[in-house]
């Protein structure tokens, strides 16, 4: 039995990105996180929820602590309900980018976390990253 709390974020607004990158923060740094992870996930929260509320309009951000006897872990779930990602491999290639961003999009957050899964089809697309560490 796993007893793992979380926090729920709806996005809808820049502010809400915020909220969402300050939560991932703190339960990183809750668990015991040296700052540089807590950094690499904070950024990729704020990237992924940018995207929803970007490509989707909104979407809903939990993050959760998924630690077991042996490791340490926060997971985090980003979903949307909106088009979809019509090419999911050309938007996982490092500066691809259908607006006037950087492009660190998909690829950026990928290679800031120890985990990273993606879901999508036309009405619902589902991010899942994690960062995880032994417990000493």
């Amino acid at each position: 039995m796993s007893t793992h709390s979380g926090v729920k974020i709806d996005l809808r607004k820049q502010s809400d990105v915020v909220a969402a990158r300050q939560s991932g923060r703190r339960i990183a740094n809750d668990l015991g996180f040296r700052s540089a992870d807590q950094t690499r996930l904070a950024t990729a929260i704020s990237e992924l929820a940018r995207n929803a509320i970007q490509y989707a309009g909104e979407g809903v951000c939990y993050i959760t602590d998924e630690s077991n006897q042996h490791t340490a872990k926060v997971q985090v779930v980003i979903e949307d309900f909106g088009p979809g990602i019509p090419d999911i491999e050309k938007a996982m290639t490092l500066g691809f980018s259908t607006s006037d961003g950087l492009g660190a999009g998909l690829q950026g957050a990928k290679r800031l976390v120890h985990e990273f899964a993606i879901e999508t089809e036309p009405g619902h697309t589902r991010v899942t990253i994690a960062v995880s560490r032994p417990k000493e």
